[in-house]
C-alpha cells in the first residue's frame, strides 16, 4: 500500500501546484480584462490578441483547475444519496463511481480531444480573427487537463482504498494505525 500512497502524493502535490497556477491565473485574467477593457475604451484601442488570450487563460483555469478541484473534495455531487451512507458507505460510493465513471470518461475524452489537437498543431492553426493568436497550444489544454483529472481520480481511488483498509492521515501522511 505505501507505494500506491506514495503515487497518490506525487499526484496530489502535482494538482496542487496546478491549482496554485490556476489561482493566480483567474487573477491574470482579470487584470488583462480589465486593463483590455480600459483602453479600449480609453482610447479606442482593441486587440483580438488580448481577448483571446483572456480566453486562453479561462480555458487553462477550467481544464486544469478541475483536478485541484476533484483532489480539494470541493467538486459537484449529488448528495442526498451521499449523506445517508455511513463513512464506509461514502468511502465505497467515491471509490465506485472514481473507477467506474470519472477515470474512464476523462481518458475517453482526452483519447477522443486529441485528434482535435493534433490536427490543429500540424496544420500550425492560427486564429481566424486579425492579430490573432496560435491555436494548437489551447487545443493542447483539453486532452491534457482530461489526463490530469483522470491521475486524480487514481490518486482518490488509492486513498479510499487506504482508508478502507485503516490507514489514516497523520502529517499529511497515510499511516496504518498500532493496534
Amino acid at each position: 500500500m505505501r507505494p500506491l500512497l506514495a503515487l497518490s502524493t506525487v499526484i496530489d502535490q502535482l494538482n496542487e501546484k496546478l491549482g496554485g497556477i490556476c489561482n493566480w491565473l483567474v487573477l491574470a485574467a482579470c487584470v488583462v480584462s480589465a486593463a483590455n477593457a480600459m483602453i479600449r475604451y480609453a482610447f479606442g484601442y482593441s486587440s483580438n490578441a488580448w481577448l483571446e488570450l483572456q480566453w486562453y487563460m479561462f480555458a487553462v483555469f477550467v481544464m486544469f483547475g478541475a483536478s485541484y478541484t476533484f483532489k480539494k473534495n470541493e467538486h459537484v455531487r449529488v448528495e442526498i444519496l451521499y449523506l445517508m451512507l455511513s463513512e464506509r458507505g461514502q468511502l465505497w460510493l467515491d471509490m465506485i463511481g472514481t473507477l467506474f465513471f470519472l477515470i474512464p470518461s476523462c481518458l475517453l475524452l482526452s483519447y477522443l480531444s486529441w485528434p482535435f489537437f493534433y490536427q490543429a498543431y500540424e496544420v500550425g492553426e492560427i486564429s481566424s480573427n486579425a492579430g490573432g493568436l496560435v491555436r494548437w497550444p489551447i487545443k493542447l489544454v483539453v486532452p491534457v487537463g482530461f489526463v490530469f483529472l483522470a491521475l486524480q481520480g487514481v490518486s482518490e481511488v488509492i486513498k479510499r482504498i487506504a482508508a478502507l483498509k485503516g490507514y489514516v492521515v497523520i502529517d499529511a501522511k497515510y499511516e496504518r494505525p498500532t493496534q
